[in-house]
């Protein structure tokens, strides 16, 4: 018996494939998830300290039906993906009460708060790392990095003809993302020679992006899902942080990476925030090129400073600034190309041999 839970969109995606997986290896296993305690994706995935301390009722009761259901239902094991505010105190009393507790995706730690490393260990059996940089911050043989599950859906990208005017624009899943910043970007694409699609993480994404696309006049493309094979064949694309952005690194799909969030969190997080950017590519390069040999630092340091995206966050998140850059990766080949050079060297650093997701429901058992 396996409880498998994702709390929010970007985490479905290894937690079905690990469900799959788990099916194959183990036929006649019953796992179960946040869905089947009447909890949805949707209603998890809330983004900011004032958004969860709304609903900070609902999250507790949340944690208290999933702690009575390790309590009566007793799984073999509890294995969380990412959403680590829930999951984590989830693990944590599961382990405490004998069970075998696993996360997949390691908690930020190198960014902001490193003092959880401790409680971190102490909640868990094991911790499955998609970075290899994020193991040698935990105790010896804790964490382990078993290669990005991302790296081999995206291995055909770069063969795949682009589209040489097509814009993915990518305002992320959550509905308050989209309100402050598809708005901007619908601004920005105005007077741009360029396709837009839109791919929706889901429906209620969906129902709002029409909506804010209705109001805008801009002729757009609206799509339920399909976000990495628009990001295969896009040009270029514009995106909120967060996994999209990985994605279109890994796709190979030269993107502006966008944010906004409000005053008091983006204060907050300039003044704890261990990192020189925020988007996982360049995280990703800054940490890795470190260790890599010379040729994976030597580029031409005058597009974007030699990182792989350009970040557009907060106050320098405007319409007039992201049609800039637009436009130059949209006429510019040379632009281009370097950029896809440095994503297709974020895909190997990201690589290991064998499969991610039999790993991960390896450390189960």
């Amino acid at each position: 018996k396996l409880l498998l839970l994702a709390g929010e969109q970007s985490g479905v995606i290894y937690s079905e494939r690990s469900a799959g997986r788990v099916r194959q290896m183990y036929p006649g296993v019953e796992i179960r998830g946040y869905s089947d305690y009447g909890f949805s994706i949707a209603d998890l995935a809330v983004f900011g300290f004032w958004e969860v301390l709304k609903r900070i009722f609902f999250f507790m009761k949340v944690r208290k039906t999933m702690e009575r259901a390790i309590d009566e239902w007793r799984p073999d094991a509890v294995c969380t993906v990412d959403y680590p505010g829930m999951n984590l105190r989830l693990c944590s009393y599961a382990k405490k009460n004998g069970i075998r507790a696993v996360h997949v995706v390691c908690p930020q730690v190198w960014a902001w708060r490193s003092g959880r490393i401790p409680k971190i260990e102490a909640s868990l059996n094991a911790l499955c790392c998609f970075f290899p940089f994020e193991p040698r911050l935990f105790t010896p043989s804790f964490a382990h990095f078993i290669g990005h599950p991302l790296v081999e859906e995206f291995s055909s990208s770069a063969s795949v003809e682009r589209e040489k005017k097509l814009v993915a624009l990518m305002p992320g899943s959550r509905l308050g993302e989209i309100s402050r910043i598809l708005p901007v970007l619908l601004e920005a694409v105005k007077g741009v020679d360029c396709r837009v699609i839109v791919p929706a993480a889901n429906e209620r994404a969906k129902a709002l992006i029409e909506k804010i696309v209705l109001k805008s006049s801009v002729p757009v493309e609206v799509r339920l899902g399909g976000a990495r094979d628009v990001l295969s064949r896009a040009a270029c694309a514009v995106a909120a942080s967060g996994t999209v952005t990985l994605e279109a690194a890994l796709a190979r799909c030269p993107t502006i990476l966008v944010y906004k969030v409000g005053s008091v969190l983006a204060f907050f997080a300039r003044r704890v925030l261990n990192i020189k950017h925020v988007g996982l590519a360049n995280i990703v390069w800054e940490k890795c090129s470190e260790n890599a040999d010379s040729q994976a630092v030597t580029c031409d340091r005058s597009v974007w400073g030699g990182y792989p995206m350009v970040e557009l966050l907060q106050e320098d998140m405007t319409a007039d600034s992201v049609r800039k850059e637009l436009k130059m990766l949209l006429s510019d080949d040379l632009r281009r190309k370097e950029i896809e050079k440095r994503l297709s060297m974020i895909a190997d650093f990201l690589s290991l041999d064998g499969d991610s997701i039999t790993k991960i429901v390896r450390f189960l058992v």
